[in-house]
């Protein structure tokens, strides 16, 4: 590309502009109007109690009011759908009834019929229909009012199922190992293994969520007091990087690597502790997957591979150091210039709370139109019947099966419900609505990034071309440029956010694709699928890169998307050097700073939450799992200074393009003198004339 030449009207952003890429603001906004349309239609087709609440056999939610089987007990919320596991041989679909507790006992509807007290407790697992034992047990059984059986059951998310367990590796139910079927057959309990094997794999989950939830109950004012210190820390570390940034950077990587190195004394302590301790040999591989990941920490080869990782950490950093070290004072010449623009814009470190909620409000939006276009299904009943009919399969309407030809032709035919979907157009393209929904989503959260990004290059970009700093920057920096970005270049976000939103649906169809091609052999397809996985990822990482500096072109001059990024990648292809070294280098810097802010508030949550800290042993709660609270402070802690430190990243990018700018513009004549701060001159031995002379 062509260098940018001195333009003497040039003072900073460009305040004189117009709109830009119009025809993409066009599009966002009817985009966001379908989008808006089809949050409204489905919020009323769909029905989120489809996914929480079970049903009947006749598909009817069990304990919600205005049903019919809405439940007089003041808790309604515990009647459970009785789910039967063992079907008919003709796919007739299990026997689904409505009931306010599971049982506890196993009792077939024969049993029960010889005994009215036995008859009164089997009449609860009954249809509504059902009322007393007029009819025959057969004729019961043929018009599905009782199940043949019942036999001790759990509750699982408002389901009974089965309470199967093992006693000295035989399985049982109800300590029982057989069972009557209710038709006259002896079963074993095993039958029922692999029906509710992973009914068991979620109680298992269950219990570990409840323990969690425990966790967090007990220790959420502590975790917030974590973050608290968090937000702190990265706030210090901030403002101490106005006035100490050099000290502070050594500071920060002798800290680093010194928070490693403990890490790495602590992993090998524990090893050695746990040496000679029975059953601390047993391999990862050995042990498997445990609910309980206490267990874990009692395995010499977990420290093991802890101390690897962390030695393998250390000498990554500490090689880096070594070859990076010339280059370090350039990134923190420009760490300071950041610092100074960072203080003279205070309202820049609050900028990303705005960014975060309109992201919140993005996923929430999408979350929930999701679930309703989920559950927009229609109710499904089809006709079954034990015997051969020519109506079998077909579907029906339970308020009119009664009064039609099915039942004179096929007596024991029955109306059930038999799946959620529909036929109308609208169930038809449930699919492509879903596509929409995820593309949208993709899309507007790309334009909220966007816009953060265009506003806080603006208001940096008006302090690095004050030829006088901080006398003629603007009164509100942040807020002008928030203006100008919305007013004018709307359509250029909504251009870079859809490239990018483009890119991401591919990956996310890849991604699908991959998963159902997993039990395929083909392996010229995976080979392939892997090819596209990997071009589009880095693809997507270019668009990431070349969008950045494109909104900080934006920003500055005011051109539309495709002028600014070819002109921002041509003037980084000329400086490729400066830009492969110090950018990279001030990342990393970057990067290094959030570890010593995560890693310390890390140890500090794990001294406390372990009770290894004695002047505060008594206050720390007790805790099931002492790493749930240990590992959201880690992650809360990570996300707050990644917050802070991304308005560091901006500033020193937008700094970094301007810096590059003004060295192509101007020579540091009077006529052409350089915008550059007496630092960065100095590090780089240049001078404007007028300082020259003097």
């Amino acid at each position: 590309g062509t260098p940018q030449k001195y333009d003497p009207t040039f003072k900073g952003p460009i305040y004189d502009r117009g709109c830009t890429d119009v025809i993409c603001c066009v599009l966002l906004v009817v985009a966001i109007v379908g989008y808006v349309v089809v949050g409204v239609v489905a919020w009323t087709h769909g029905d989120p109690r489809k996914v929480i609440y079970p049903t009947d056999s006749q598909g009817q939610f069990c304990g919600q009011q205005g049903t019919p089987n809405d439940s007089p007990l003041p808790r309604s919320c515990l009647q459970f759908s009785l789910q039967f596991l063992i079907s008919s041989p003709l796919c007739i679909p299990p026997l689904q009834i409505c009931v306010n507790r599971c049982p506890d006992r196993y009792l077939t509807l024969l049993q029960a019929a010889a005994s009215k007290e036995d008859l009164g407790y089997y009449r609860g697992f009954c249809a509504p229909t059902f009322q007393s034992l007029q009819k025959s047990v057969v004729e019961v059984l043929r018009d599905k009012e009782c199940p043949a059986m019942i036999m001790p059951s759990t509750p699982l998310a408002r389901r009974c199922f089965p309470a199967i367990r093992a006693s000295k590796g035989v399985i049982m139910v109800g300590n029982q190992t057989t069972y009557d079927d209710g038709h006259g057959r002896r079963r074993n309990v095993t039958e029922l293994l692999e029906g509710a094997k992973k009914a068991n794999v979620v109680l298992e989950t269950r219990q570990l969520a409840m323990k969690i939830f425990e966790d967090y109950t007990v220790s959420w004012y502590w975790i917030i007091i974590g973050l608290v210190i968090a937000m702190l820390a990265s706030l210090t570390f901030i403002v101490l990087l106005r006035y100490l940034a050099g000290v502070m950077v050594w500071v920060m990587i002798v800290m680093v690597i010194l928070v490693l190195g403990y890490g790495i004394f602590h992993c090998y302590m524990e090893f050695a502790k746990l040496k000679g301790e029975a059953g601390s040999d047993v391999s990862l591989v050995d042990l498997g997957f445990q609910t309980d990941l206490r267990v874990y920490l009692h395995l010499r080869q977990t420290w093991l591979a802890f101390m690897i990782i962390l030695c393998i950490v250390e000498v990554v950093i500490v090689l880096l150091l070594i070859f990076l070290r010339k280059r370090i004072l350039i990134a923190i010449a420009l760490i300071k210039e950041a610092s100074r623009a960072v203080g003279h814009i205070m309202t820049s470190l609050l900028f990303p709370l705005c960014t975060f909620f309109l992201l919140c409000l993005c996923i929430a939006y999408w979350a929930s139109t999701a679930v309703f276009l989920s559950t927009s299904n229609e109710a499904v009943y089809k006709v079954f019947n034990e015997s051969s009919c020519p109506f079998s399969g077909q579907t029906c309407q339970p308020e009119t099966f009664n009064s039609s030809n099915v039942t004179r032709l096929c007596p024991d035919a029955q109306c059930l419900f038999a799946f959620y979907g529909g036929e109308s157009a609208y169930h038809r393209y449930l699919i492509t609505l879903q596509f929409f929904n995820v593309f949208m989503f993709f899309w507007l959260a790309n334009f909220i990034i966007a816009l953060g990004q265009v506003t806080l290059a603006g208001a940096f970009a008006s302090y690095y071309w004050a030829f006088k700093k901080p006398e003629d920057m603007p009164a509100f920096p942040l807020f002008s440029a928030f203006s100008r970005a919305l007013r004018y270049h709307t359509g250029s976000l909504a251009f870079g956010s859809l490239l990018l939103a483009i890119v991401q649906v591919i990956r996310v169809l890849l991604e699908y694709l991959d998963h159902r091609l997993k039990a395929a052999d083909n392996k010229f397809a995976k080979f392939l699928l892997s090819c596209l996985k990997c071009c589009f990822w880095c693809l997507e990482k270019f668009l990431k890169f070349l969008n950045r500096n494109a909104y900080i072109m934006i920003a500055v001059y005011g051109t539309n998307f495709c002028a600014s990024a070819r002109n921002a990648f041509f003037l980084l292809m000329r400086n490729i050097i400066r830009v492969a070294v110090l950018d990279k280098v001030t990342d990393f810097l970057f990067f290094l700073g959030k570890l010593l802010i995560v890693g310390s508030v890390g140890i500090l949550a794990f001294f406390f939450f372990t009770h290894r800290i004695r002047l505060v042993q008594d206050t720390a709660p007790p805790l099931n799992y002492y790493w749930v609270p240990i590992l959201t402070v880690i992650v809360g802690s990570y996300l707050i200074a990644h917050g802070f430190f991304s308005v560091y990243g901006m500033c020193v990018d937008t700094l970094f393009l301007c810096f590059l700018e003004d060295l192509e513009r101007n020579d540091g004549s009077a006529e052409k003198p350089y915008f550059m701060s007496p630092n960065l001159k100095k590090l780089l031995k240049k001078t404007n004339k007028g300082q020259r002379d003097a």
